[in-house]
């Protein structure tokens, strides 16, 4: 038996979202007061290879903290809820209020 028909494993890397609304706001000012100071605090978390969010006029903002495949997917959603957490006094009462979720994206393993 020949190893070409041997399933070849498919390692996605670990995909956290980071999610708020921010009622009322445009995708400019979810930028500059919700995604900002998230992407800050984010940066330079523990095995992480990029982000990137997307702000909308309707208020929403997803953030995507993309990190190393040899990483666990539970410790970098700890580890991106602590950072989010730490940024949590910058954002608007309103953004507050709502809540941040911040869970496994489904691209995740």
């Amino acid at each position: 038996m020949t190893d070409s028909h041997r399933p070849v494993p498919q390692y996605r890397p670990a995909e956290i979202q980071v999610a708020t609304t921010y009622t009322g706001a445009d995708a400019l000012t979810v930028e500059q007061s919700v995604a900002t100071p998230i992407e800050q605090q984010m940066s330079g978390v523990d095995d992480m290879n990029y982000m990137y969010s997307t702000n909308a006029n309707n208020g929403q903002m997803t953030l995507k903290v993309n990190f190393d495949v040899k990483t666990d997917t539970s410790i970098d959603q700890v580890l991106s809820y602590m950072r989010q957490g730490q940024a949590a006094s910058q954002l608007p009462s309103e953004v507050r209020d709502y809540g941040v979720t911040v869970l496994k994206s489904t691209a995740s393993r």
